[in-house]
């Protein structure tokens, strides 16, 4: 079923929609990459054991980013739709809750990440000097995860009202504070003693307490409100969290088990070569890269769709929906074509030669080919999840990786001694089947459900006009 309107598409307002939102979020992600890019070249002096140790110890991060993002993604629905309503009680309690729920994750990998980091790098690799590296760094950086709660929960808050500098300015100045002590504490400068891979670690909670300082402080100065509505944030009732947990439920469901399913994955990769291990972890410094850049488009996505939904405009946030997939599409297949031009100059400056430098094109050359439909159908789930859809993408998603991908990979490793690349390949073998079936979701029309009174009392007119029958 295609949507027929009655009026052009205005694509310059939508553009420009897309810019103010996506450009600085992708901005601020940049940064970060770009950071943790820095981090790597200057870890890279240390050696390959090193660069790989810490590669690893990100993957356990990515565990706890993965659990954030599932109850970040579920306040960005209830908190754009709500923007778009003027329902600023329904900001508040949603932002509260939101809080709750990704405060108690922090604090659980910080305890594991500090108490417990043996037992945490046993699961990531079986060498032993990997693993004495990894807990050195693992057992200060745990620190930082409390600290990240505290942006994880207020980045999406500003960003769904449409304040997206205020992020972005504490990254900047984060970013530059980690640069700045990975220097001096890495390599001992002004005196101080060359810690390593330690003073690495330190950098990072510092930046990571700035980033969250400054937020506050920048929010104060802009006189914020819904930032420091620190009763109203706790002002839900049961009806309210039981409603918050459901459409949070299936996103969190989806980012923990795709999280464990990238563990298993980084587990397999894990234990080939020592030049692999470094390839793969500077890889996924690159990949980060990418999806840090795309997430300004994924959360355009949501923000424009999710506050058409919550003021009832259900034709303009279809539109807007469809375009937005395309122009992420279009973006990726023309950087995918730069980084194949520019991959051995940077794998080269990130430590990399010999063999882990032809791992790791070989590696780019395989993202590169199947990045697009990857990040479309990124966009496109976040986009279903914006307008109360947070089931569809989610069962879809965690069906194919444990239906098909994974006993793919874990067979062609086991069994058939597959060759490294073709198991990284075997990867992404689910993202063209997704592809098809998420396009033939999005012209349904059945992804528009919203949570607000506006966009409920909008909706049976809609399905209506456009024969749209609901399952």
């Amino acid at each position: 079923m295609t949507l027929r309107r009655k009026q052009a598409f205005d694509w310059k307002t939508f553009i420009k929609g897309v810019a103010v939102i996506a450009i600085p979020i992708a901005l601020q992600s940049l940064l970060t990459t770009t950071g943790s890019m820095i981090d790597t070249m200057m870890i890279a002096s240390l050696g390959e054991k090193t660069v790989a140790a810490v590669g690893l110890c990100a993957q356990f991060s990515s565990l706890m980013f993965a659990s954030f993002f599932g109850f970040a993604a579920g306040g960005m629905l209830f908190i754009s739709q709500y923007w778009g309503a003027k329902d600023e009680a329904g900001i508040d309690r949603s932002y509260g809750m939101m809080l709750t729920c990704v405060m108690t994750v922090g604090i659980i990998f910080g305890i594991l990440a500090v108490f417990f980091p043996e037992q945490v790098m046993a699961l990531y690799t079986d060498k032993e000097a990997i693993r004495e590296i990894g807990v050195k760094y693992l057992r200060i950086v745990g620190f930082s995860y409390p600290l990240v709660t505290l942006t994880m929960s207020a980045s999406p808050l500003l960003r769904c009202t449409e304040h997206v500098r205020i992020p972005l300015a504490a990254s900047i100045v984060s970013v530059l504070t980690n640069i700045f002590l990975n220097w001096v504490l890495i390599f001992g400068r002004f005196g101080l003693p060359a810690l390593g891979v330690q003073g690495a670690a330190v950098a990072t909670v510092s930046a990571s307490l700035v980033n969250a300082a400054l937020i506050y402080i920048l929010a104060a100065i802009r006189k914020y409100p819904y930032l420091f509505h620190f009763r109203a944030h706790f002002r839900w009732k049961a009806e309210h969290a039981k409603l918050f947990i459901r459409k949070c439920l299936p996103i969190l469901a989806n980012e923990i088990l795709i999280g464990v399913s990238t563990m298993i994955v980084n587990i397999v990769l894990g234990h080939q070569s020592e030049p692999a291990i470094a390839a793969v972890a500077v890889f996924r410094t690159i990949e980060g890269l990418f999806i840090g850049f795309f997430s300004g488009f994924s959360s355009a996505a949501s923000i424009l769709v999710g506050k058409a939904v919550g003021a009832g405009e259900h034709e303009d946030a279809w539109a807007r929906a469809k375009r937005i997939v395309y122009l992420t599409g279009s973006a990726m297949l023309l950087l995918s074509l730069i980084l194949q031009c520019v991959k051995l100059p940077i794998l080269r400056a990130m430590g990399l030669s010999g063999e882990s430098l032809e791992i790791g094109s070989k590696l780019l050359l395989v993202f590169g080919g199947v990045a697009v439909l990857r990040l479309m159908n990124w966009v496109q789930n976040d986009t279903y999840r914006s307008a109360g859809d947070s089931v569809t993408g989610t069962v879809m998603e965690i069906v194919f990786m444990y239906v098909l991908v994974l006993p793919i990979l874990l067979l062609n490793y086991k069994v058939f001694g597959t060759t490294l690349i073709l198991l990284f390949a075997l990867i992404y073998v689910d993202e063209p089947i997704r592809f098809i079936l998420m396009q033939i979701h999005m012209y349904s029309g059945r992804w528009i459900r919203p949570v607000t009174p506006e966009g409920q009392a909008a909706l049976p007119e809609f399905r209506e006009k456009y024969g749209i029958k609901m399952k």
